[in-house]
């Protein structure tokens, strides 16, 4: 059955409301279309339906799909140990690294690398959100790729016994999902967060899932489905 409208209605009212009280927070999209489609993915289209709902002054929407990110090198596990993070990976530029704190090598082996637009505003934000889809059981490939590369975050105080720069931060992921494993994905994602060192607050993380038949995959599901986002978050009643 599809998910129920009020429900759902609630948890966005309650995202809204909580967010209205920040002085500054970063959307992070991860879910991508054909450049020719003009159509955005309804998790981006959700975190834009938010960002109108708690004010342009306070939302910056950042979407990943759309900057030039390469994948993380693996750092973390070398024959040497685990540099990810160290201060000699420290970018020296004032524009892609005001506060010093964008340590990452692959954006200092890749001058092109677009991970200091991320890095500068999650920095500035109080509260970080990412909006991801489900692919085979798991976060697509963009929030994978952004998740990774940004290791050297929580490796600072898990591994250098640096300190967490991101404890005063809050953040959480926003899940919209067709039909499969919506809710234990969350909270693999939500625990992943916490381990880089977030406060992550309830009202931040939650998941949208369409069925709970994980065999139901008629086109005309998908377009359900489709409508059925619209009605709840779109079309919602003010």
């Amino acid at each position: 059955m599809p998910p129920s409208n009020a429900v759902y209605q609630e948890k966005f009212d309650e995202t809204v409301e909580y967010l209205k009280n920040k002085k500054r927070v970063l959307f992070i999209t991860t879910s991508n279309r054909w450049d020719w489609d003009d159509e955005l993915p309804k998790s981006t289209q959700l975190a834009y339906e938010l960002q109108d709902a708690i004010g342009k002054e306070i939302v910056e929407v950042i979407d990943v799909t759309k900057l030039k990110i390469y994948p993380c090198e693996g750092n973390v596990s070398v024959s040497g140990g685990n540099n990810c993070g160290e201060k000699w990976a420290k970018i020296k530029d004032s524009e892609k690294n005001p506060n010093g704190e964008l340590r990452c090598w692959a954006s200092m082996n890749h001058e092109d690398d677009e991970l200091w637009k991320i890095s500068k505003e999650l920095f500035e934000a109080d509260s970080v959100v990412f909006f991801t889809s489900i692919r085979w059981w798991q976060t697509n490939s963009y929030y994978q790729k952004i998740i990774e590369r940004l290791t050297w975050l929580e490796n600072r105080h898990s591994t250098l016994w640096e300190e967490n720069i991101l404890i005063w931060k809050e953040a959480g992921i926003i899940i919209i999902n067709q039909n499969w494993r919506g809710a234990e994905v969350l909270e693999v994602q939500k625990n992943v967060l916490k381990f880089f060192g977030f406060e992550i607050p309830r009202v931040l993380s939650w998941d949208w899932q369409y069925s709970n038949d994980a065999d139901e995959e008629s086109v005309q599901s998908y377009k359900d489905a489709f409508q059925s986002f619209k009605d709840t978050f779109v079309h919602r009643k003010s």
